[in-house]
């Protein structure tokens, strides 16, 4: 079993609730971090799967490894600081990131507001996107998690939670910005602006019955993306997807439960863009502790007007020590209807099959399936 003051470094390292005010004067700090591999197999055509392509026919580790810090200061006894900040890659480059940076005040016992760069709330996981220590995954499921590459955006929130008899509910609203981001789309990184940033969520946690979460976001993407590619009339500098202040939101109903033996975790998704099919996306976990193991099944599914992907995950977790644990996990993957999921195509690839699409099979390649095999292992910890 996890120790409770492991579980109170973790939960630390995502504060963002009245209980984790600082005196004036006081510091604290946590450090988190990922060491894992991870290895796609029977996909020869992909040129890789997931939120970034990192996951690949070779084993790798900067898909699932990361280090990271949060330092929080007591400015007074109401007003704090937090930073946050993250090394990990970044397609092939290792980059340091500053996730979070912001003031926070504790206007009273139930309400908080900050404002600076704050942590998006658009997913259940989303304040624990990176302190892998505290999912029961090392990799979260990509069906869902793989559709809002936004982590942080410059504005402010409040948070108000209420204490009830049976359990607590708490609500959280944010607004803001976040330019300058990286966009991942068709195995490249393009710049990509976020304006008008909103979002909402409450969660309702109910004493030995689990936490039931609704979240909402919504958002303008501007974003150029531009490819050259080959086509029956030579090659053509093409504009693969262009965003100009298109409206994009996402809404999510998730459940977690964990009573120190049994573990479910589920979250049903839908995602808009204005232009483009909606995509709904889902998964379900269930798992069991026995003694400091914990063993877990995920059924993930996404689909849209082209098709859909569904996968199963096995997974294995031991704690090593109270605050270290080993992860391993076994994921097969199939896509249906011509659709890529979240396996990853080139532009050529992209224009290939609209071109054949287009011409009745005169010029290009037809959209195919794609399946593959994914085995993950590596170590979550927190200090």
């Amino acid at each position: 079993m996890i120790s409770t003051r492991v579980l109170s470094i973790a939960a630390l390292c995502v504060a963002s609730s009245p209980a984790f005010a600082l005196d004036q004067g006081d510091y604290r700090f946590n450090g988190f971090g990922t060491l894992g591999v991870t290895h796609l197999g029977g996909a020869d055509d992909s040129h890789g799967y997931g939120i970034t392509g990192q996951t690949t026919d070779h084993w790798r580790g900067d898909q699932l490894s990361k280090l990271g810090g949060q330092l929080q200061y007591g400015i007074t006894d109401t007003v704090g600081l937090t930073a946050q900040a993250i090394i990990k890659p970044q397609q092939d480059e290792w980059q340091g990131n500053l996730e979070w940076l912001y003031l926070s005040w504790q206007a009273t016992d139930k309400l908080k507001f900050r404002v600076g760069r704050l942590g998006g709330s658009t997913y259940m996981y989303s304040e624990t996107l990176n302190v892998g220590y505290t999912n029961p995954w090392i990799r979260l499921p990509d069906e869902v998690y793989s559709q809002v590459q936004i982590s942080n955006y410059e504005g402010a929130d409040f948070i108000y939670t209420e204490p009830l008899s049976f359990g607590s509910l708490t609500v959280q609203v944010s607004g803001g910005v976040a330019n300058n981001r990286k966009l991942f789309i068709l195995d490249k990184l393009y710049d990509a602006d976020y304006k008008n940033y909103f979002a909402a969520n409450a969660t309702l946690a109910v004493n030995d019955f689990g936490s039931l979460r609704i979240s909402y976001a919504e958002t303008d993407v501007t974003s150029n993306d531009r490819a050259v590619v080959s086509t029956p009339f030579g090659m053509v500098d093409q504009t693969i997807i262009e965003l100009d202040s298109t409206h994009t939101a996402f809404t999510s109903l998730g459940y977690q439960y964990d009573n120190g033996v049994w573990v479910s975790s589920d979250e049903l998704t839908h995602r808009t863009v204005a232009g483009a099919s909606p995509v709904d996306a889902m998964y379900f976990m269930g798992g069991r502790r026995f003694g400091d193991f914990l063993a877990h099944v995920t059924y993930g599914q996404m689909k849209d007007d082209s098709g859909h992907e569904s996968s199963w995950t096995y997974g294995l977790n031991y704690n090593v020590t109270p605050s270290v644990v080993v992860k391993g996990e076994f994921k097969r993957v199939d896509t249906h209807g011509g659709t890529s999921g979240v396996f990853i195509k080139t532009p050529q690839e992209t224009v290939n099959n609209i071109l054949f699409a287009q011409s009745s099979g005169a010029f290009g390649n037809p959209s195919r399936n794609f399946d593959g095999d994914i085995f993950s292992i590596g170590v979550d910890f927190v200090f």
